[in-house]
């Protein structure tokens, strides 16, 4: 569709104009509103989306970037530049009462490991990213107020007091962070309650034998379950760190709000807290220096009671805020994009049903309560040893039991994952005329639904044949493609009906079974169904769920 009139124009006086109309308004543009904002404009949708801020945030804040948030990156066409941005983060060095133990992560058998990468680079490619796609943030203007009436979403944007918008939405996104104006607007509940304690964050070189690619972390058992502590994560400048510490007692002030996030209005620390902290906790001797900048932090554990009111919804650290241990928080939210861009898109395209937007919270509700119940518990115990080591790279993640989700009643349980669960991916798919293999994430990367076939009969072309009928039969072209794995392509045409790949190192059989299969792979990648046969009646069930058919 066209871009609206108002897009690039100036702000009109709000007595003097009428109301201006469009699709979706994205409020905020941090990581998970530049995401949702991508999605949108990669799935066909083009999004309005406004910051408050005259300029991008300076800050490194959130750093960790998990597996899964890479994976993300990956479809939507950018994971090289945020690599090429960051640093590995191989392992950490942990000193508890006097003990050091070094940490070596191993991620080998996972198509990411984990990358450090400040939030301003992550900003500025997913601004880049999104310019691409011919969306421009405006900033410097403000979510006034919203009312929902009649399927639509009238706000008041507001670039200055004298200078005010009307305008009309189908759907608005809430991706503006702790204090939320949406989420104020809606009066959502956001359940929870502060950490008693301030912490300071510094951008600082670090003089010192820690290994690069190595997480720093010293812990002293303090009073009240609260340690004294010295968290430093590498920086993709050798010898930075985003250093971690508690704030000393001169340097508190009451708190205020939802008592999250960095206290822009305080002055910035120097480095003299900072070098007091390692000074008192490290035993070698590290010396620091060039504080690019610094501030004083404020955590809290809250979850919004919901994600959605009607047309509007909240996404990343508007429905969801914790400690930033594991570095959960940004990846979280990201995800939380991820999943619900597509399903707006699908509906705006006037191809999916409405319905499937319910989805959304019913997925990523019981994703926020658990990444808050988790951070929390880490806290007095400054370990997440018990934890499976795949927990925080997020590749486990699993919306089974969600009602938009069905496995086929058919047969024993499938070897490999369940519908629910993320698609894993597998190397060494061969197609006819390619001198090069596709990895999985190859074939279903893209904005559209794959259902992926694996046909296990020695002459796979009636099986493509029938698969390409049915294809006809359902005629979503632009929201539904098919893709065969064979196990020998030696008798299949050269010129299929259906895109088939041959399994030549069976990665695929040994990550999905050995049997005959089928199933429906979302565009973030989850499994919408899957069966022992793509002729099963649950999959055209599956397809009217969520499609006009």
């Amino acid at each position: 569709m066209p871009p609206p009139a108002h897009f690039k124009n100036a702000f009109a006086v709000l007595t003097s104009n009428p109301l201006s109309t469009s699709d979706v308004l994205v409020v905020g543009a941090g990581p998970v509103g530049l995401t949702m904002a991508c999605e949108l404009a990669r799935h066909g949708v083009r999004p309005r989306i406004i910051d408050r801020l005259k300029q991008p945030s300076p800050y490194c804040r959130a750093i960790g970037v998990t597996t899964r948030t890479l994976e993300v990156w990956e479809d939507m066409g950018i994971a090289r530049e945020m690599i090429d941005a960051g640093i590995w983060i191989e392992g950490s060095r942990t000193f508890v009462v006097g003990q050091i133990v070094d940490t070596r992560f191993d991620l080998s058998d996972l198509p990411f490991a984990n990358l450090g990468l400040p939030q301003n680079d992550t900003e500025r490619v997913l601004t880049r990213h999104l310019a691409s796609l011919g969306v421009e943030i405006e900033r410097g203007v403000t979510l006034e107020s919203l009312t929902q009436t009649d399927g639509e979403v009238e706000t008041v944007l507001a670039r200055g007091p004298d200078e005010k918008e009307e305008a009309r939405f189908r759907y608005v996104i809430g991706c503006d962070g702790a204090h939320s104006a949406v989420r104020r607007a809606l009066g959502i509940s956001f359940e929870g309650s502060p950490i008693p304690a301030e912490f300071m964050l510094g951008d600082v070189h670090i003089d010192w034998t820690t290994p690069r690619g190595m997480v720093m972390r010293i812990f002293r058992p303090g009073p009240n379950g609260m340690p004294d502590f010295l968290v430093a994560v590498p920086l993709p400048e050798i010898g930075r760190y985003r250093v971690s510490i508690l704030s000393p007692p001169e340097l508190a002030a009451p708190a205020e709000g939802t008592g999250h996030g960095i206290q822009s209005e305080r002055p910035a620390p120097g480095i003299a807290p900072l070098q007091a902290a390692v000074d008192r906790l490290l035993p070698e001797k590290a010396v620091l220096s060039d504080l690019r900048w610094s501030s004083i932090f404020r955590i809290s554990m809250r979850l919004a009671s919901k994600y959605r009111q009607g047309n509007v919804f909240i996404a990343g650290d508007a429905a969801h805020i914790h400690p930033p241990t594991g570095g959960q928080g940004m990846n979280t939210g990201i995800q939380d994009a991820y999943n619900l861009g597509w399903k707006l898109a699908l509906v705006l395209n006037g191809v999916g049903r409405e319905t499937i937007l319910d989805s959304y919270e019913a997925e990523r509700h019981p994703v926020g309560k658990d990444v808050v119940d988790r951070t929390s518990r880490a806290i007095p115990k400054n370990s997440r040893e018990d934890e499976d080591r795949l927990t925080d790279t997020q590749v486990l993640i699993s919306y089974r039991g969600s009602p938009w989700i069905e496995n086929s009643p058919n047969g024993a349980q499938p070897v490999g994952p369940a519908a629910g669960d993320r698609a894993p991916d597998c190397q060494g798919l061969r197609r006819t005329g390619v001198g090069f293999p596709f990895r999985l994430f190859d074939v279903l990367r893209g904005a559209e639904h794959v259902l992926v076939v694996y046909c296990t009969d020695s002459d796979p072309d009636p099986e493509l044949a029938d698969l390409a009928a049915f294809g006809t039969e359902l005629q979503l072209a632009d929201a539904l493609r098919f893709a065969a794995i064979v196990k020998s392509a030696a008798k299949a045409t050269k010129l299929p009906p259906v895109p088939f790949y041959e399994d030549a190192g069976s990665d695929f059989e040994k990550t999905y079974g050995s049997g005959q299969t089928a199933m429906l792979v979302r565009p973030d990648g989850y499994l919408s169904w899957r069966g022992d046969s793509w002729r099963e009646s649950e999959l055209r069930r599956q397809l009217e769920r969520i499609f006009r058919l």
